[in-house]
This record gives structure tokens, sequence and C-alpha cells, in this order.
């Protein structure tokens, strides 16, 4: 089955930088775009970013364009999300996710099927 596990969470204090990572298994992860989302208590998850199959496309929400890096190593079946220069408003549980069909790259929480659990990050003095 479709699993996808986020590392790398942690607690950081304002302006300092962080990398998490995703590892993907049971499917055809070199086919397939991949996101970042986030999300805080109570409320929506949120698009952070994303990368196509190919590396061709990359997209970022508002709020993290510039500070934020989507990556992508297929022969690792990884995907990592370089955080720099964190904000408190940053802080949040960061999900990895896959579409349900391969070769599309979507912003909506709606187009991505596979979640991983998760990983917090804390921004904070």
């Amino acid at each position: 089955q479709v699993q996808l596990v986020e590392t790398g969470g942690d607690s950081v204090q304002p302006g300092g930088s962080l990398t998490l990572s995703c590892g993907g298994s049971g499917f055809v992860f070199g086919i397939y775009g991949m996101a970042w989302f986030r999300q805080t208590p109570g409320a929506e998850r949120v698009f952070v970013g994303g990368i196509s199959w190919d590396r061709e496309t990359i997209r970022y929400g508002d709020s993290v364009k510039g500070r934020f890096t989507v990556t992508r190593d297929n022969a690792k079946n990884t995907v990592s999300l370089q955080m720099d220069n964190l904000k408190p408003e940053d802080t949040a549980l960061y999900f990895c996710a896959a579409p349900r069909n391969p070769w599309t790259l979507g912003a909506l929480r709606t187009d991505y099927y596979y979640w991983g659990q998760g990983t917090q990050v804390t921004v904070s003095s």
C-alpha cells in the first residue's frame, strides 16, 4: 500500500532553517507530482509547495515564496522541503501528499489522496 513518511520536524528560532523529508513507497514515486501542506489546530490544510514528477514545474504558496524550496530525488523516492528564514507563523504540522493519479500537480487539498502522518515544526524564541 502507499506510504508517505515525513521526517525532520523540530523546534527552531525565528530566522532559522530546517529541512523536512518525505519518503514514499508502495507506488511508482517517479511519475507522481508531490506536494507539502501544513495545518494548524482548527484550520484547513494549506498548500505550501509542490513539484512535478520531472521537476519541470515547482509551485509555492504565497506565504512561503522566496523562503522555502521543494526538491525531489526520484532515485531515492524522496521529496524535501528546505525552509529558510522561518517565522513564528510557519509553526504547523507539515504533511507530504501524493495525488491519486500520476503526472499531475495541483495546489488544492482535494487534488491529493495519499497523506503522511505529519511532522511538527515549531518556530519560537
